[in-house]
């Protein structure tokens, strides 16, 4: 057989493998266009890979499609997906070393836009259907964008020019108020407070070292995490800890300590919001009224110092856990489905280190 009809062969068996994949991705598309309650991973995938992708998981059906940004679109992703929001019926994917934000239809996962000039975005918060604010990791301000043209339209100096660290960064935000709250991770000790009245920066909260993820409850108090630096950091290097803050006034009210060395992130609340749950390797869950020590909920599998479940969403619905596991950070991910009371539901397979969750 020449060499022409063996390259020939080739190339149309190729044809074939995509049009059945076509095919198969077009069935799922339509079958989770009728699907109400669904869930997006965002995977981060490797840093200067472009590899970050979307999946999309079907509640009800217990059904996962992966890759779904590239397969609907065409384009990928890009390097470092961080977030996603949704927004009324569009979803708005945060790609922090690409220093943008892709926006799709969340029903058809088909690409509306993005937002771009962004130097590290981290996150969006929502003012309005016109206006949002972005956090960033090194642009030491936040963006002020509109969602619906697309565009950045002012921006919030948060430096701080009184520490020799690179200050102020930004990541996760919550809205008390007015007053928008946001917590400084790298090199950092601050929640600040931005008014969203008038865009500018009115106050800070001293906490620990680098807080890492921020949420607020029912009863108005912000829950802060720190991971209390590393081992011969400049800024510093402690026990990291759960902390309690008053939003009205402002004022720290307990921190609860971890050991020296532990990493806690990802810090989440359930559907009714009084039930605070986190990863510090395990999960934890701490009920907001409690002055107890936070306990293990699901104990991870790596017995070993390091390792440990990687990202945390939890339903705002059912309250239903969805727990990631990273494995080696270069095969794709899993994914854990666990009941309020600690059954387990499903386990699935999802891309390169998925690290956040967004529910439809």
């Amino acid at each position: 057989m020449s060499v022409r009809i063996l390259y020939t062969i080739f190339i149309l068996s190729l044809l074939s493998i995509s049009c059945m994949k076509d095919e198969l991705w077009l069935q799922h598309k339509n079958d989770t266009e009728g699907s109400t309650e669904g869930l997006f991973v965002v995977n981060e995938g490797n840093f200067m890979y472009n590899n970050a992708s979307l999946s999309y998981y079907d509640i009800s059906r217990k059904e996962v499609y992966n890759d779904i940004f590239f397969n609907t679109n065409g384009i990928p992703l890009g390097d470092i997906a961080t977030s996603m929001t949704i927004h009324d019926s569009l979803g708005y994917i945060v790609v922090n070393n690409s220093g943008k934000i892709n926006i799709i239809n969340i029903n058809t996962f088909e690409y509306k836009g993005k937002i771009t000039g962004l130097t590290s975005p981290r996150h969006i918060h929502f003012l309005g259907d016109d206006r949002a604010y972005v956090s960033d990791l090194y642009a030491r301000s936040i963006s002020i964008v509109d969602p619906r043209a697309g565009e950045i339209t002012g921006s919030i100096d948060v430096i701080n020019n009184e520490s020799p660290f690179y200050q102020h960064t930004t990541e996760e935000m919550v809205q008390y108020g007015r007053y928008v709250y946001t917590n400084c991770w790298s090199f950092d000790n601050k929640i600040l407070v931005i008014d969203s009245n008038s865009d500018e920066l009115v106050d800070s909260i001293e906490v620990l070292i680098q807080p890492r993820s921020m949420v607020i409850d029912r009863f108005n108090k912000i829950w802060v995490l720190t991971d209390g630096g590393f081992e011969g950091s400049p800024y510093g290097y402690e026990a990291p800890g759960l902390i309690r803050i008053d939003a009205e006034f402002r004022t720290v009210e307990k921190i609860w300590r971890f050991e020296k060395g532990d990493y806690p992130g990802s810090l989440k609340l359930n559907g009714s919001r009084d039930t605070l749950y986190f990863i510090n390797r395990h999960v934890y869950r701490h009920p907001v009224f409690s002055e107890e020590a936070p306990v293990v909920f699901v104990e991870s599998p790596y017995r070993g110092s390091a390792g440990g479940f990687y990202g945390l969403g939890i339903d705002p619905e059912s309250s239903e856990l969805y727990i990631s596991d990273a494995i080696d950070y270069t095969q794709r991910g899993l994914v854990y489905r666990y009941r309020p009371d600690g059954t387990a539901v499903d386990t699935f397979r999802v891309g390169i280190t998925p690290s956040s969750f967004c529910f439809r």
